[in-house]
């Protein structure tokens, strides 16, 4: 099974591709899809959306996974930004026939860590060891990513095909 787990933003999306079997975890892909700030935001949200479908085509997931959103009362704005690029992702989705689910940043790090409030270095640690990257020189925006497709597989480890 291919999950393919996206930590969107507008400013920069990170992404993190690994194929689960019965027995192991691996990597396929990594990376951050970035706009330019100096872009109009149909103009940026375009960018995300024609790079997201270029790598679901490659990548050919049969899961994405989000973490769900959480919007703190004083950067209100931010929420909002970060629900436009959201929503590109969760549309694609729908027009690619892709199981989307949705897990709390706390559900994600005690499926990885352990502890529902590990920090992102913690995680960052963990998804190298179980993924056997070498390389550490990436953002926590791809580890962030890697930790959905990662968290998925651990939640639903008896799974070989995604949940219904």
């Amino acid at each position: 099974m291919r999950i393919l787990g996206v930590d969107p933003g507008l400013r920069a999306c990170g992404y993190g591709a690994i194929e689960k079997n019965a027995s192991s975890l691996t990597l396929i892909e990594a990376g951050i899809v970035t706009t330019n700030s100096t872009q109009n935001i149909s103009e940026r949200l375009n960018e995300i959306y024609t790079s997201f479908l270029e790598l679901i085509k490659e990548i050919k997931p049969e899961v994405l996974v989000l973490e769900k959103i959480y919007a703190h009362w004083r950067h209100p704005a931010t929420a909002f930004l970060l629900g436009q690029a959201r929503g590109v992702i969760c549309l694609l989705c729908a027009q690619n026939n892709i199981i989307l689910r949705e897990y709390l940043p706390t559900r994600i790090k005690k499926a990885i860590v352990g502890r529902g409030h590990a920090g992102k270095l913690q995680v960052k640690k963990m998804i190298e060891g179980l993924l056997k990257i070498k390389n550490t020189a990436y953002a926590f925006d791809v580890s962030d990513a890697l930790a959905l497709a990662v968290a998925y597989a651990q939640i639903n480890k008896s799974l070989i095909r995604p949940e219904a």
